[in-house]
């Protein structure tokens, strides 16, 4: 988990809803007030704290190291071999998302992956342990 922590810059936060009392807002917001280069991916066009809102991640032209999913665990599988065919090292999966075979599929193929955690909770850890 350190790895991914250690290595995210550009992160596309799948289902990332503009919504501010949604977890994937608050979560996605976290990312970037923390300086990550988030790329919010939602059905609807518009923008999140100046940041333009993709309908799919094939629509970004950077280079994306981590894909955070906040949609139900069968989108997964299919998220996982679209990581694979854009070289993402890493895969996480928020907290209360688990599916067994994407997390085959992305080991498989050399990805770090993380299910059922949540990335804000676990970065303000990792944060805190490095001020140690």
């Amino acid at each position: 988990m350190q790895d991914i922590l250690k290595s995210m810059k550009n992160i596309a936060v799948v289902g990332f809803s503009p919504n501010d009392t949604k977890a994937s807002n608050q979560v996605g917001c976290y990312l970037i007030d923390m300086g990550f280069n988030v790329f919010p991916i939602y059905p609807k066009s518009g923008e999140i704290k100046g940041r333009k809102i993709y309908q799919s991640i094939d629509e970004i032209s950077e280079k994306i190291d981590t894909i955070v999913m906040f949609r139900k665990a069968e989108f997964a599988t299919e998220l996982a071999k679209k990581a694979i065919n854009l070289g993402v090292k890493n895969l996480w999966l928020q907290l209360g998302i688990v599916n067994d075979e994407a997390k085959q599929i992305a080991q498989d193929a050399g990805l770090n992956f993380i299910q059922d955690a949540c990335i804000m909770i676990e970065h303000k850890r990792f944060k805190n342990d490095k001020s140690k």
